[in-house]
């Protein structure tokens, strides 16, 4: 790799010296003509500029060929005997039949390369504005440039809700939850880490912690935060709890019962006790985070388990609560490469001629397909992939499954 790069710059080098001759031989006439000392510097000031701007030109053009010219050396040296498709500049689509401890396995392979196509986008998207709601694939991915589209958070069977964090363009639209591990996408690069919330209500008195925001209530102690994005109200409990309406740092309404979510503003979800002193008119500051911060991040997309971690398999299901998961099922992942290329992988499941794998199994798969970092998708029934319009994976490919979001690679408009 570096060889070929090294051999690039040689050849620019050489073109750029001939260049340069000649026009060291105009500066050398010029100089035994007399010219005043002024007019040298300024003819050494524009070779100088001459020089840079060439040599950056040819060698970004070089670099830009280098770059693609090596991923198609790795593509086939990856994937020999293996139909490759190039769907897009920069996006490859592969299908995969294999055996898996005996077992016959039909998996979904998408590479995503944005650093030789910078026309592409990778964000999540939810089914709809409304957070609690449900959508078919295509629909989801339809009219917006999209080109590879794939089923994104855990969510609540009944109504949609994510379970787990999400955050689209930098805004949160639900917390995480034990935890789990979650890919964040910046314009450059790639993150993974396992997702955590950080959050306190200040009052003139003390501080309130926030457990989370926007996500169902676990244990009736939590104190959680609800945006305009859960909907028109905050949930109603199962227990006694206060409900505090806040705009413009100030509490505008208080109730026993769920109340409106003021737009541009908050609902404080809590039990009695934690802020029974609080009141209307009270003046409070409200600060909240998904942990990392990373500040070369737009959007997070959770899921669970981590699969590869620092380029060795590492699966832990116990520590994020999915041990009931581990089983051979369809599965959805995503993970991404030392070169920030993204892998996205779905593995057919639960049917006639594909059996599912292991998390351990799909480990070892993101693995061999160069994966740096790579974590678990939901799976199982809402396991699906879409390109340009056709869905090629999931337990049935005519009617895909109603699910809460996905993860969609598009042109940017």
């Amino acid at each position: 790799m570096y060889t070929a790069l090294a051999e690039r710059r040689i050849i620019c080098s050489e073109k750029m010296v001939l260049k340069l001759g000649f026009v060291l031989m105009a500066l050398a006439v010029f100089s035994t003509r007399g010219l005043p000392i002024a007019s040298y510097e300024t003819g050494g000031y524009i070779l100088n500029n001459y020089v840079q701007d060439n040599f950056m030109k040819e060698e970004h053009e070089n670099y830009a060929l280098f770059l693609r010219e090596n991923w198609e050396k790795e593509l086939k040296l990856k994937y020999q005997k293996i139909n490759v498709k190039k769907i897009e500049e920069g996006v490859i689509y592969v299908p995969i039949v294999k055996y898996i401890n005996n077992r016959r396995v039909k998996m979904n392979v998408v590479e995503v390369n944005r650093n030789i196509n910078k026309n592409l986008e990778i964000i999540p998207k939810s089914a709809s504005a409304n957070m609690h709601s449900k959508s078919r694939i295509n629909k989801i991915a339809s009219g917006q440039n999209t080109i590879v589209a794939v089923n994104g958070t855990y969510f609540k069977q009944d109504t949609g809700t994510p379970l787990g964090a999400l955050v689209v363009n930098n805004e949160i639209i639900s917390g995480p939850i034990y935890e789990r591990a979650g890919l964040g996408i910046g314009s450059n690069g790639f993150k993974t880490s396992r997702i955590s919330f950080a959050g306190e209500i200040k009052t003139k008195d003390k501080v309130i912690k926030i457990n989370n925001i926007n996500q169902p209530r676990m244990m009736f102690t939590e104190v959680l935060l609800y945006t305009s994005k859960w909907g028109a109200k905050s949930p109603a409990t199962k227990k006694p709890s206060l409900h505090l309406a806040v705009k413009n740092n100030k509490i505008i309404a208080k109730s026993t019962l769920p109340i409106l979510i003021p737009e541009d503003g908050y609902v404080i979800s809590a039990p009695k006790e934690a802020v029974n002193n609080l009141k209307t008119g009270d003046k409070v500051k409200i600060n909240y985070s998904v942990m990392p911060k990373w500040d070369d991040v737009e959007h997070i997309i959770s899921g669970g388990p981590f699969l590869v971690k620092n380029g060795s398999i590492f699966v832990d299901a116990a520590n994020e609560k999915l041990t009931a998961i581990s089983g051979r099922n369809p599965r959805t992942a995503i993970g991404y490469t030392r070169d920030n290329v993204m892998i996205i992988v779905t593995v057919d499941g639960r049917k006639e001629g594909s059996s599912g794998v292991t998390l351990n199994e799909l480990a070892k798969i993101m693995k061999d397909l160069g994966c740096y970092e790579a974590i678990n998708l939901d799976g199982g029934s809402s396991t699906v992939m879409y390109i340009n319009g056709t869905i090629l994976s999931g337990s049935n490919i005519k009617n895909s499954a109603m699910i809460s979001n996905a993860l969609v690679v598009k042109r940017k408009v």
